[in-house]
């Protein structure tokens, strides 16, 4: 180490891993998530193999002619995590207050039957704004953001000053929205849905190859200026700081993670016939040899500021610090002065607000609402944040965490539907890795003291 007067104070690591300075469960995660992609890629190149009857014994050849690992399956793959990752995000703060929320999928079928109505019912025939009216999609959009707050706020209200416990307002509301949503619908399939809407919803909205590029020029920009900032900081109130190369590889890596990411999707080219409709749209013929990818679909754009969004309000606002405070010591946050009841109130309705976000996101992708959206989600939703480390106990979770957890599941459900795994098979594993899940994260805590 240096003395004061000759520099900063750099920090002398143990190893490779101890000088990034990485959560080393963060690093098992992203393990898991790279072996069950190496793993259904490998499956899905003996399948399709066994399919054209030419299996070979050669371990390269499945994984080169696999199939999980294509630009179009990883594609598909995030606009299906995308809903329930960003409820996942809300179940942090809820799980770290230690409370549950059984009702979420249920809140999203409410949403999204309410911005289905507006958009199919309200808005064109009672307000006569037609149904190509630029303000359809902002205005459903707006009055699911307002119904999902509301309800949330509402369950906040019956938990936090009325001391009913979470379990039992949140199972109740999973009964009552299921059962709302299918009132708004009258039981029936509300579609198609606003065009502008759809925007969200996947393959109907994207960023496109350039805007796409632009994109993860700037994300790299953003993350290299953090990681400075972060450097500037620490020195600034002589705090130790990592070593050079240490900033430097973490900042390679976040680059080839960002651009390999934006490269993946523009790789997924859009159809010939898809080509030659949009160009028609214009009233334009399409160039012979005319072709272009997707780009990052705008639902995970949206993912993407969720997440930033509910990354600075758990680290850098006084209500992240009150929850994760209240989580780790309730009694100890009300005699603080803490308005527990109030951040209660908060915590569920910002949960409510993204339950609206993942509706838009789901009705979207499917470009109709119906009955059955968002059944179960409220366990997926939960399984994400557990296994993402979000503790039962409460006091300990992150976004990313629960993030990468919504990831991980999907990817096993996805991989699973993709070599013939029936459905309650793929529900049977996704049991079994949620519990090892639990077992592996109370092993690390109790090992690290966390």
């Amino acid at each position: 180490m240096t003395d004061e007067a000759q520099g900063p104070t750099i920090v002398k690591p143990r190893n490779f891993l101890a000088a990034l300075e990485v959560d080393t469960r963060l690093l098992g995660m992203i393990g898991a998530f790279l072996m069950i992609c190496l793993v259904f890629q490998v499956w899905t190149g003996i399948n399709f193999q066994v399919l054209r009857g030419e299996l070979s014994g050669n371990p390269l050849s499945w994984l080169v002619e696999g199939r999980f690992l294509t630009p179009r399956n990883i594609f598909n793959l995030t606009i299906q995590t995308v809903s329930v990752a960003i409820m996942a995000t809300g179940m942090v703060f809820v799980i770290v207050t230690r409370n549950i929320d059984l009702s979420v999928g249920s809140l999203l079928a409410t949403c999204s039957a309410m911005m289905a109505v507006m958009q199919t019912v309200v808005l064109p025939d009672w307000m006569s704004l037609g149904l190509e009216h630029p303000l359809i999609a902002p205005l459903s959009i707006l009055v699911g953001l307002i119904t999902g707050m509301a309800i949330g706020a509402f369950h906040g209200w019956l938990i936090g000053y009325l001391t009913i416990p979470a379990f039992i307002v949140t199972l109740g509301g999973l009964f009552v929205w299921r059962n709302v949503a299918w009132h708004l619908s009258r039981g029936q399939t509300i579609g198609p849905l606003d065009e502008n809407f759809q925007l969200f919803g996947g393959i109907n909205g994207t960023l496109g190859v350039t805007w796409s590029w632009v994109f993860g020029a700037l994300a790299v920009a953003a993350t290299v200026y953090a990681l400075v900032s972060a450097r500037r900081a620490r020195l600034t109130h002589d705090f130790p700081v990592k070593p050079i190369w240490a900033e430097l590889t973490l900042g390679g890596v976040a680059a080839v993670v960002i651009l390999g990411f934006v490269a993946v999707l523009n790789a997924y080219e859009v159809p010939v016939g898809r080509l030659k409709r949009m160009f028609e749209d214009r009233g334009e013929v399409m160039p012979e040899g005319f072709s272009t990818g997707y780009g990052l679909p705008i639902s995970v754009f949206l993912l993407i500021v969720v997440a930033i969004v509910m990354t600075v309000l758990a680290q850098r606002t006084r209500l992240g610090r009150y929850i994760f405070a209240y989580g780790g010591n309730p009694e100890a946050a009300e005699l603080a002065g803490i308005r527990t009841r109030a951040l209660i109130v908060k915590v569920f309705m910002i949960v409510g607000a993204l339950c609206a976000l993942a509706a838009l996101v789901a009705s979207a992708r499917q470009t109709f609402h119906s009955n059955d959206i968002g059944t179960l989600d409220e366990l997926r939703v939960i399984a994400a944040a557990v296994i993402g480390g979000t503790a039962l106990s409460g006091g300990i979770g992150t976004i990313y965490g629960a993030i990468l957890g919504a990831l991980i599941m999907q990817s096993l459900q996805s991989g699973m539907a993709m070599v013939g795994v029936d459905a309650p098979y793929q529900n049977i594993v996704v049991g079994i890795v949620l519990v090892f899940a639990v077992w592996i994260d109370i092993v690390y805590r109790g090992r690290t003291g966390g």
